[in-house]
């Protein structure tokens, strides 16, 4: 998993962080939101900008801003919004708290996002949830999931994947040997097998393993997966499968099904897109147009309205030339 230089929101040229507060206050004082000048300045700042501005909003006004955008704004353009004044240190960790919070756990949110991660983020996103909850977020996971979806949801967790460095062709042999013996050579599934060798291998050793498997084999370990597993647990081995190949284009084909068919699952939309618009959002443009045959540019123009349209498409970066 490369190191990210590929976001779509960089620090804004020339920033004021009081200009910016006295602008936004301006915009949401007295009759009538403007929700124009919002949209321009929290799509167009960093979040350690957008950070900075609350502080002076407060200094200069006595007022909390993330309270203002709330009372002011209103669905899924607020949603946008307080989404991008989310500190990045505490985005995940918001994601996965609200994931489990109440009745019912959105399995889609933890799978996406403890498959994706590195293991250096996955620590820094288990530090900040003990800090900000005061709960550890292992325990959160285990109270509200189950059997092999936990586990692989727990061997995620420890974030031991190997380090990447030289890679030791045997063993490259003996994971795909194994895997296939785990599924399709095997009466039922081995599924503990699975999760042992995708949740620690390194990510180069992986791809090497897939790339063996299809030769041993005649299927892509997706294809295996797919047959000798169902549910969540399915979902999960998938995500992982599709991160080892590549994050951009696991998020990029999570984005396109959150806007296909009826109705735009707008929670997925707003939490990838704000959540990678300062890692690795060209990235995911690039896997988008290569993948899809479309811009994501475009597939959120078509799906999306009003001001919610509007921001979505200014933290995009444009269309695909």
């Amino acid at each position: 998993m490369a190191k990210y230089t590929k976001g779509t929101v960089k620090d804004f040229p020339g920033f004021d962080a009081r200009a910016d507060a006295e602008v936004l206050r301006k915009a949401m004082k007295g009759l009538g939101t403007d929700e124009e000048s919002i949209v321009k300045i929290l799509t167009s700042r960093s979040n350690k900008q957008r950070q900075e501005i609350a502080v002076e909003f407060k200094t200069l006004f006595g007022r909390d801003l993330v309270d203002d955008l709330k009372s002011e704004l209103t669905g899924k353009f607020e949603r946008l919004m307080v989404a991008l004044m989310r500190p990045a240190r505490l985005f995940d960790a918001h994601a996965l708290k609200h994931a489990i919070k109440g009745a019912g756990t959105d399995e889609k949110v933890l799978t996406e996002i403890l498959a994706s991660r590195t293991p250096a983020e996955i620590q820094n996103i288990k530090q900040v949830y003990q800090e900000e909850y005061e709960a550890d977020l292992e325990d959160h996971v285990t109270s509200d999931t189950s059997g092999f979806y936990q586990r692989m949801l727990v061997v995620l967790l420890q974030a031991n994947r190997d380090p990447d460095g030289q890679v030791n062709e045997a063993l490259v042999e003996k994971d795909a040997q194994e895997l296939f013996r785990a599924g399709e050579l095997k009466w039922g599934t081995d599924e503990e097998k699975f999760i042992t060798i995708l949740g620690t291998r390194s990510v180069t050793h992986l791809r090497k393993v897939f790339d063996k498997y299809m030769t041993i084999s005649g299927f892509q370990i997706e294809e295996t997966i797919d047959r000798e597993t169902s549910g969540p647990l399915e979902k999960l081995l998938l995500a992982v499968v599709k991160s080892v190949r590549s994050v951009p284009a696991y998020l990029a084909e999570s984005l396109f099904y959150a806007m296909k068919g009826a109705g735009t699952d707008d929670d997925t939309l707003i939490r990838i897109v704000v959540s990678r618009s300062e890692i690795d959002l060209l990235d995911i443009r690039q896997a988008f147009r290569r993948n899809f045959a479309k811009s994501l540019y475009h597939a959120i123009q078509k799906d999306t309205s009003g001001d919610y349209r509007k921001g979505l498409l200014l933290l995009c970066g444009g269309e695909d030339d």
